[in-house]
């Protein structure tokens, strides 16, 4: 490079449109490096909103005010270079509320930064598990409209955009919030293109145990049923409040699904509820995104229904769905891939996989995050 702060040399700055959230209507463009080094304060570890696996986040202010996001990844090897290409050119392509579309990227000879627009309301995962789970912010409408909209955003994906996307890591941190907790999906790293009349691939495994479709955890089978088994298992959180995978006494892992089958097959609804919302909840609403989670949930692919179908149960416009299923068989994943998800444990000293937790926004711990915009929004 010619200068530390160019990261895209003298070439012409493409631009394109961009989509999710309150800026939907603006456009994407190719940021310099320098820009990028200026609204993070120099990556300030006092703007990092996180970090993992992949490198850092950063929060950010451009020099007309828009609050950023910013991905800088730690390393260049090839899986890195690969799920960068892949995520740009996804998310160059989509364009839908409720997908969190590309605000820019600098991609220099040895740096590789993605910008997005800030969530004040960070991640699902931060409401449900993480720093704002004990305030209860999300009561049963939000959860409702969190639900209904990540689904319209797969819809888009599986049916609406050329060529098809299949996400491949539906979970509850790559659910983003807006200010006004509307959510869009995010996180397109490991997303998979699909050619016309290609029904489904087989590829490496990627994505987070307790949300793998069974088909797709044992032998890499993907297609759009694996994102809609995802997506039950994000719908059985939402309302339960329970993590997809929780650690009992003893060591023994116990799958959301295996919690739920007997509640659901004696029709007891209501012990479903996340007791932090302590009786206020729609019970028709419930009875329907219980029926919608378990046809996603299913083992048999050919037997779950589309994301059309999904949103068409969550509105009550099921007219053309797969029917009820109150009833469900819980996934037991395989001793090797459990004793998989150990090592992870181990190598993180007993806790979650930061980068895996928390997505596109990254290890967002519950305590060191702060809001930056609190902190720095005046002074600029």
């Amino acid at each position: 490079m010619g200068s530390s702060f160019s990261c895209c040399g003298s070439e012409k700055v493409e631009e394109g449109l961009t989509s999710g959230g309150e800026n939907n209507s603006a456009s994407w463009r190719i940021f310099t490096y320098k820009e990028l080094h200026t609204a993070t304060n120099g990556f300030s570890e006092d703007y990092k909103l996180g970090e993992g696996g992949f490198g850092s986040v950063y929060w950010g202010k451009t020099s007309d005010g828009l609050q950023i996001a910013v991905k800088k990844l730690k390393s260049m090897n090839s899986k890195a270079e690969m799920e960068f290409a892949v995520e740009v050119e996804v998310l160059g392509r989509v364009r839908h509320k409720n997908l969190l579309g590309l605000r820019g990227y600098c991609a220099g000879s040895d740096q590789r930064l993605i910008v997005y627009d800030y969530m004040p309301n960070l991640s699902l995962l931060s409401h449900l598990h993480g720093q704002f789970a004990g305030e209860v912010q999300l009561d049963w409408k939000k959860r409702m409209k969190i639900a209904l909209g990540s689904a319209e955003g797969l819809l888009y994906l599986h049916h609406e955009v050329t060529p098809h996307i299949i996400h491949r890591d539906i979970k509850a941190s790559n659910v983003l919030l807006d200010s006004n907790f509307e959510p869009l999906v995010a996180d397109f790293g490991f997303a998979k293109l699909i050619p016309e009349g290609v029904s489904h691939m087989t590829t490496r495994v990627k994505g987070t145990l307790g949300y793998l479709a069974p088909e797709y955890a044992m032998w890499g089978k993907v297609s759009e049923s694996c994102d809609v088994y995802s997506f039950g298992i994000l719908l059985l959180e939402i309302i339960t409040g329970r993590k997809p995978i929780e650690k009992l006494p003893g060591g023994i892992k116990r799958t959301i699904t295996e919690w739920a089958e007997p509640h659901i097959t004696r029709g007891r609804f209501k012990d479903l509820v996340d007791p932090k919302l302590r009786g206020n909840f729609d019970e028709n609403q419930l009875i329907r995104t219980i029926n919608a989670a378990a046809l996603c949930v299913q083992n048999e692919p050919d037997k779950r229904p589309t994301m059309r179908e999904v949103v068409a149960l969550l509105k009550g416009q099921d007219g053309n769905a797969k029917g009820t299923n109150m009833r469900i068989k819980s996934v037991k994943y395989g001793e090797d891939l459990m004793a998989l998800d150990q090592e992870s444990d181990e190598e993180n000293h007993g806790g979650e996989d930061e980068s895996s937790m928390y997505g596109v926004f990254g290890a967002l711990e519950a305590h060191k995050i702060q809001n930056p915009y609190k902190r720095y929004a005046d002074r600029r």
